[in-house]
C-alpha cells in the first residue's frame, strides 16, 4: 500500500533496509516454531493442527508481501539501480531459500502427517516460485558498470552464491526452475565477469555444474533402459519418452554451462581440474564402445550422445590450454578402474586430434612431458597413448569396434581399437611440428622394448608410418638405428623379437641405394652380424643386393660348420652353430625356384648337421632343442630337396622330445616340418619307417594339452592331408573318434564350446595375469636368453676339477653310445644299393669293436 507512494531513490533507506531484514527475522521464527511444535501434530489434536496451518498461512503472507515488493520493482519505468534496492535480492533469496528447503524436507518434517497441511504447502512452494521468477527479472534489469563500490561487488556476489545455494536444494524438486536458476547463474556471472572473477566460489559453482550433468546423465541412461525394457522406446508422446527429453535437455545444459564457465573463469579451473577429469571418464564409460555401456536403441543412443558426448568434447578443447588438467591425464602412475581405461585411451586420442589447431606453448605442454624436476612430473603425450592402449587388454580381444575414418564417399566402417588408435596416432604423426619428432622417435622406442607385443605392434605400425611420411634418408637412418639395438641385443629376448619385427617391415621401406648402404653397415659375412640378418626378409631386398647377402651368409656358415666339424662337433659350439643356422634360415625363407644351387648348397649344410644330432642327447640340453627346432623350420622349406634317411632322423630327434614340458616353440617347428611332408612323396624302401612315425606324431599332438599346439596341430594336419598322397597316414592318426571328431570339427568350422558373457570375465582375468607377466618379465631387466640359460650344459671348461662318477654318468654315456650304434644300423638297413656304404666303415668298426672289448676288461680287471 505504501510502496507507490515512496520514490526510487528513497526506496532503500524508508523501506527496505527497515523492513525487509525484520521480515527475514520473522520468518524464521516461524519455520523454528514449526519445527518445534510439529512433533504433536496429528488429525485428533485439532488445535495444534490449525496453529501450524496458521503459521504456514502467515508464513505466505510474508511472501505475498515479497511478491508485492518485487512486482512493484519491476513496473517502475526507471531503470533500477542496485543502492536503491540493496536489501531486496539478499532477504528475498534468504527467505526462498528457507522455504525450498522446509518444502524439500516436509516428507521428514511432518513425518507421515503431510496431507494436514499438504496444500498449503504447495501454495507456498508456487508463491516462492512466482516471487523467485519475478526477482530475476529485476535483478537482469539491474546494471552495475566497472566503477562499482566494493559494497555493491559483494552484494552481486551474494545473489550468485544464493542462486547457487537454492540450485542445490531445488535440484529434485522442479526441472524448470533449477534450469533457468542456473541459467541466471551464470548469466549473471558472466555479465559481472571482471567484477566478480575474485569473489566467486569456482569450486563450489564448477563441481555442482559437474555433479548435476553426471546425475541427468544417469537419469538419461535409467530411463533409456527402462523404456527399452519395458518396449515403450518407440512411442514417441509417452510420458518416459517426454521425461528422457527433459533430462537428456538439462544434462546438454549443464554441459554447455560449464563449458562457458570454464572458458570464461579458466584461469581459476586448475584446482579443480580433476572433477573436469572424472566428469569425462564416467561418461564416456557409459557410452559404446566400452564395456560397461548399456545396449540401446539407436534412437535412444543418438540422443544421448547428443545430450553428453558433443558438450564433452566442447570441455576437452577448452581444458587443453590448462596445465592442472595435462598433469592429471599424463600422471605416470595412472590407476584406474578398468572401466575407465577406455576411455582414458580415448581421451588421449581426442586430446592428440585437437593439438593441431592448438597454440605452440599448449602443443609443448602435451608433446613434451615434464621437463625440469620442479614440475608435476607428466608423460609425453605419445607415452600415454601407447601405455593406455596397453592396459586395455580386455578391449582389445573382445575386440571393441569404433568408427573408422570415412574416405572416397564410402560408408563409415567400424575398426579395431588397434587401429583407431593407429590411424589417429599417424594422422598426429603427420602434423607433428618438427621439434617433436626426437621425443616422439625415443616414445616409439620405449614401446617397441616393452613386453606387451600388442602395444609393440603398434608402436611399430607408427613407427613404419614415420619411416614412409619422411625422407628417404630418415627411413635409412631408422633402420641402420634398430639393425644395431637387434645386433647389441640378446638373441632370444622379447625386445629382440619386437625389434626384428620392426626391422624386417623396415628393409621394405628402404630405397635400392640404401639397401646397399645397410650392406655395408652390418657385412652378413661378419658373425656379430648374423642377429641382424636373421630378422631380415630377404625378399625385400633387389635381386643383385640380395645375392651379395646370401654368399656372405653361406660362406659364414660353411666356415663356422668346418671348424665345428674339425673341432669334433662338441657341445660348446653349438650355440654359434645355432646362430648360423638363423642366418641359412633366412636365406631359406627368401630363396626363390630359380636359385637351385643355393637351395643345394644350404640343402647339404642341413643334412651334415642333422647326421650329427643324437635323439638323447636332445632331452637333457636345451641348447640342442634350439638347435632341433632351427633345423625343422629351415627343413621344412628345403623338404623336397631332402633325403629318407634325413627325414627319418629329424622324426626320430621329434620322437624324443615330443613328451618334454615347456618346447611349445619346438613343437609349433615340428607341426611345420610335418605339414611339408605333405608335398613329397616317400620312396616305397624307407615308407615302413616314416609313415608309421609320421602318423604317430600326428596323434600325440592332435590331442594336445596345450590349445596353441593342439590348433597348430589341425591346421598342420589340414595341410598335410590336403596335398599328401600317402593316406594311409591320415587314416592311422584318425584312428582315435575323439581326434576324428577333432578334426572334423576343425575342418567344418565347428565351435565346440560357446562361452556366452563368462568369456568376458575370463578375459578380465587374463588381463590381470599378463599384466603381472610383463611386469615381471620388465622387472628383470635384459631378458635371459637361450645361450646364457644353457651355458652350464655346455662343453665344460678344461681346467674344471675332476669329480667322483656316479652310477648315472656311466648310464649316460652308454645311452649315447648305444644310440649311435642303433643309428647307424639304420642307415645300414635302410640302404638299398650296397655300393654307397663307405669304404672306411669296416675298419671303423673293427676299432670300435676292440674299443668295447678294452672297456669290458678293464671293468673285470676293476
Amino acid at each position: 500500500m505504501f510502496l507507490p507512494h515512496i520514490g526510487l531513490s528513497e526506496l532503500e533507506k524508508e523501506c527496505f533496509s527497515k523492513v525487509l531484514p525484520k521480515a527475514v527475522t520473522v520468518f524464521d521464527s516461524m519455520v523454528k516454531e514449526i519445527l518445534d511444535q510439529v512433533g504433536g501434530l496429528s488429525s485428533q489434536n485439532t488445535e495444534l493442527c490449525s496453529f501450524l496451518r496458521g503459521i504456514l498461512e502467515s508464513m505466505m503472507q510474508i511472501i505475498d508481501s515479497l511478491s508485492a515488493c518485487v512486482r512493484h520493482v519491476c513496473s517502475l519505468d526507471e531503470l533500477p539501480y542496485l543502492d536503491a534496492i540493496r536489501s531486496l535480492p539478499t532477504c528475498v533469496l534468504k527467505i526462498l531459500k528457507d522455504t525450498f528447503q522446509h518444502c524439500k524436507d516436509s516428507e521428514v518434517v511432518y513425518c507421515g502427517r503431510l496431507s494436514l497441511v499438504a496444500d498449503l504447502l504447495q501454495s507456498l512452494f508456487k508463491a516462492a516460485y512466482t516471487v523467485q521468477k519475478g526477482l530475476l527479472e529485476v535483478l537482469d534489469r539491474v546494471s552495475v558498470d566497472t566503477s562499482a563500490s566494493e559494497k555493491d561487488v559483494s552484494d552481486i556476489v551474494t545473489v550468485i552464491h544464493s542462486l547457487l545455494d537454492i540450485c542445490s536444494i531445488i535440484s529434485n524438486l522442479d526441472i524448470a526452475l533449477h534450469a533457468n536458476t542456473w541459467k541466471f547463474l551464470i548469466k549473471h556471472s558472466l555479465k559481472y565477469h571482471s567484477l566478480v572473477e575474485e569473489h566467486l566460489h569456482h569450486k563450489d559453482i564448477s563441481t555442482a555444474l559437474c555433479d548435476n550433468m553426471l546425475t541427468s546423465f544417469k537419469n538419461c541412461l535409467e530411463m533409456a533402459e527402462q523404456m527399452q525394457s519395458s518396449g515403450l522406446q518407440e512411442t514417441a508422446q509417452s510420458t518416459e519418452q517426454k521425461l528422457f527429453q527433459k533430462s537428456a535437455k538439462m544434462c546438454r545444459f549443464f554441459g554447455n554451462a560449464l563449458v562457458h564457465y570454464i572458458k570464461e573463469f579458466g584461469i581459476f579451473m586448475t584446482k579443480y581440474c580433476h572433477c573436469f577429469y572424472q566428469l569425462y571418464l564416467q561418461i564416456l564409460s557409459k557410452f559404446p564402445p566400452s564395456l560397461s555401456a548399456p545396449l540401446l536403441l539407436p534412437g535412444l543412443s543418438e540422443e544421448l550422445n547428443a545430450a553428453a558426448r558433443i558438450p564433452l568434447d566442447a570441455l576437452l578443447f577448452q581444458l587443453l590450454p590448462l596445465r592442472a588438467f595435462a598433469e592429471v591425464a599424463l600422471q605416470p602412475d595412472l590407476k584406474l578402474v578398468p572401466e575407465h581405461e577406455l576411455p582414458q585411451c580415448l581421451l588421449l586420442v581426442s586430446v592428440m586430434d585437437q593439438l593441431g589447431s592448438q597454440p605452440e606453448e599448449v602443443q609443448r605442454l602435451w608433446y613434451t612431458g615434464s621437463v625440469f624436476s620442479e614440475e608435476t612430473h607428466r608423460l609425453p603425450l605419445y607415452e600415454a597413448v601407447l601405455n593406455c592402449f596397453r592396459t586395455c587388454y580386455t578391449e582389445q580381444r573382445v575386440p571393441v569396434l569404433l568408427p573408422g575414418v570415412m574416405m572416397n564417399g564410402q560408408a563409415q566402417d567400424l575398426v579395431t581399437l588397434h587401429q583407431h588408435v593407429c590411424v589417429h596416432l599417424c594422422a598426429s604423426v603427420a602434423a607433428l611440428p618438427p621439434d617433436y619428432f626426437g621425443l616422439l622417435e625415443q616414445c616409439l622406442v620405449r614401446a617397441v622394448l616393452q613386453a606387451d607385443t600388442h602395444t609393440a605392434l603398434l608402436a611399430i605400425d607408427t613407427w613404419c608410418f614415420t619411416a614412409r611420411y619422411g625422407t628417404a634418408e630418415l627411413c635409412l637412418h631408422h633402420a641402420l638405428l634398430i639393425a644395431q639395438l637387434v645386433k647389441i641385443g640378446t638373441t632370444e629376448s622379447y625386445q629382440s623379437s619386437h625389434l626384428g619385427l620392426l626391422l624386417r617391415r623396415m628393409a621394405f621401406l628402404m630405397t635400392p641405394t640404401h639397401q646397399l648402404q645397410f650392406v655395408d653397415h652390418f657385412p652378413p659375412s661378419a658373425m656379430e652380424n648374423l642377429p641382424v640378418w636373421s630378422h631380415v626378409h630377404l625378399k625385400a631386398f633387389s635381386q643383385e643386393t640380395r645375392s651379395t647377402i646370401e654368399s656372405g651368409i653361406i660362406a659364414l656358415a660353411q666356415t663356422i660348420l668346418s671348424d665345428w666339424e674339425n673341432d669334433v662337433y662338441k657341445l660348446g659350439k653349438v650355440n654359434k652353430m645355432n646362430l648360423v643356422l638363423l642366418g641359412l634360415l633366412a636365406v631359406a625363407r627368401g630363396q626363390t625356384t630359380t636359385e637351385e644351387q643355393r637351395t643345394e648348397t644350404v640343402g647339404k649344410m642341413i643334412t651334415q648337421i642333422w647326421l650329427r644330432i643324437n635323439p638323447v642327447q636332445i632331452k637333457s640340453h636345451p641348447v640342442l632343442q634350439r638347435t632341433l627346432e632351427l633345423l625343422l623350420l629351415i627343413s621344412a622349406i628345403l623338404v623336397k630337396n631332402m633325403e629318407s634317411q634325413v627325414i627319418l632322423q629329424a622324426l626320430l630327434c621329434v620322437e624324443a622330445v615330443v613328451s618334454l614340458k615347456s618346447v611349445d616353440e619346438l613343437l609349433l617347428a615340428t607341426l611345420e616340418f610335418l605339414s611339408s611332408l605333405g608335398n613329397i612323396f616317400v620312396p616305397a624302401d624307407s615308407q615302413n619307417h616314416i609313415l608309421p612315425r609320421l602318423s604317430s606324431l600326428f596323434r600325440v599332438l592332435l590331442i594336445s594339452s596345450s590349445w596353441l599346439v593342439q590348433h597348430h596341430a589341425l591346421d598342420a594336419f589340414s595341410q598335410f592331408a590336403e596335398s599328401t598322397n600317402h593316406e594311409e597316414v591320415i587314416s592311422e592318426s584318425l584312428s582315435e573318434e575323439e581326434t576324428k571328431a577333432l578334426v572334423v570339427n576343425y575342418l567344418s568350422k565347428t565351435v565346440r564350446v560357446q562361452e556366452g558373457p563368462s568369456r568376458l570375465e575370463r578375459l578380465k582375468m587374463e588381463s590381470l595375469v599378463l599384466a603381472q607377466f610383463n611386469e615381471n618379465l620388465e622387472s628383470d631387466g635384459d631378458s635371459v636368453s637361450v645361450n646364457k640359460e644353457t651355458n652350464a650344459e655346455a662343453e665344460p671348461c678344461s681346467k674344471r676339477p675332476r669329480h667322483e662318477m656316479s652310477e648315472d654318468d656311466y648310464s649316460r654315456h652308454l645311452q649315447t653310445a648305444e644310440s649311435a650304434l642303433k643309428a647307424l644300423q639304420r642307415l645300414l638297413e635302410d640302404k638299398s644299393d650296397k655300393h654307397m656304404t663307405p669304404q672306411w666303415l669296416g675298419s671303423r668298426l673293427e676299432e670300435l669293436h676292440k674299443l668295447i672289448s678294452d672297456i669290458s676288461q678293464a671293468k673285470h680287471s676293476a
